[in-house]
């Protein structure tokens, strides 16, 4: 899955909400800018540090699936030796 643009939607989305409020709230321009700069940056954190977890969880899971599957093709590989000694005999 691609999660290239994760953390860049996730911090647009949340300037987008940002803005919003401080317009109806009528704050002044700079306490505007003040938020809307602390809210990009900690959801553009936010959004990295949650990409990395999926990254990596991702990586796991196909780790754990990749030793699952060497050990069902050893365990077929084994059986088909068995009924080709047994065909044999």
């Amino acid at each position: 899955m691609n999660r290239r643009y994760m953390p860049i939607i996730l911090m647009l989305v949340a300037g987008a909400v940002t803005c919003i409020i401080t317009f109806v709230k009528n704050y002044s321009i700079s306490a505007k800018l003040i938020s809307l700069a602390v809210v990009l940056v900690v959801f553009y954190v936010l959004g990295s540090i949650l990409k990395s977890l999926l990254d990596n969880f991702e990586k796991q899971n196909e780790k754990k699936n990749k030793e699952e599957g060497e050990v069902i093709q050893k365990d077929a590989e084994e059986a088909e030796g068995e009924k080709e000694s047994q065909q044999e005999a």
